[in-house]
């Protein structure tokens, strides 16, 4: 009973995150409420070994549909890494605590501005090319990869938000753009916690092909009904980050 609650909600995940990210609002919960006497770090761990088998998938069904920048791309990944690394050691000397409770008003912050601006990554127009967007991407990946491997919640909506506002693409092709990074940021989190022992690789395999399920279908979706329709679900996405992260931080 246990592998079937957590591999559909694996598989509700991955659709979610191939849209627009922000699937471990599903799958960690329902980890959480399946084994609530497990560890948390292996319960991180074993999210990351099925989301990022979507993630990957994602990515490859974005690039099949959608011109996918390359050149800015494999540095933006690589920074990534490296900035999810980095975030990842230092959460091991500082205490998070501070950071987490200004989570709330930043998600917030993004929202207000995202349902403000009306045409915001409705249109397509990329601000850099050669260099420049590679070093812009670059720096987006270092930033974002170091808050994910730090503290995490949110990653892939800041990722497509900083693409929408900072590259300007449409959300269609942020989304697209900000799976590759996030496959790579992922990656250096699993390496992580795999190392240390953190992963129920048991129920890996049941929740990765459910979550490649749920991104096939996810990304379907975003292909099919453009820019438009992953605007809506990044502004759904984003209220019940808001919403999630308040209560933990300011109600439990």
């Amino acid at each position: 009973m246990e592998l079937l609650i957590v591999s559909l909600a694996s598989l509700l995940a991955g659709l979610i995150d191939a849209i627009v990210g922000g699937g471990g609002l599903i799958l960690l919960p329902a980890l959480f409420a399946t084994f609530p006497g497990a560890a948390p770090a292996t319960l991180f761990g074993t999210n990351k070994s099925a989301s990022i088998w979507g993630t990957a998938f994602a990515t490859v069904q974005y690039s099949r549909k959608v011109v996918m920048p390359w050149r800015s791309l494999i540095p933006a990944a690589g920074a990534g890494l490296v900035g999810s690394l980095a975030g990842a050691w230092v959460v091991t000397h500082v205490d998070p605590t501070l950071f987490r409770k200004a989570l709330p008003i930043m998600l917030t912050v993004l929202l207000v501005y995202t349902v403000a601006k009306k045409d915001l990554g409705r249109s397509h127009a990329p601000r850099f090319t050669g260099r420049q967007e590679a070093w812009m991407a670059a720096g987006i990946g270092l930033v974002i990869g170091f808050y994910d491997g730090f503290f995490g919640p949110g990653t892939g909506s800041f990722l497509v938000f900083a693409y929408v506002r900072l590259m300007g693409y449409d959300f269609l092709n942020a989304s697209a753009s900000a799976k590759l990074i996030n496959v790579a940021t992922n990656f250096s989190a699993l390496v992580l916690f795999a190392v240390q022992g953190h992963v129920w690789w048991h129920l890996a395999l049941a929740m990765a092909v459910s979550n490649i399920v749920g991104s096939l279908i996810g990304t379907r979706l975003a292909l099919k009904h453009g820019s438009g329709f992953v605007r809506h679900v990044f502004i759904v996405v984003v209220l019940a980050l808001i919403c999630k992260t308040a209560y933990d931080t300011w109600l439990r």
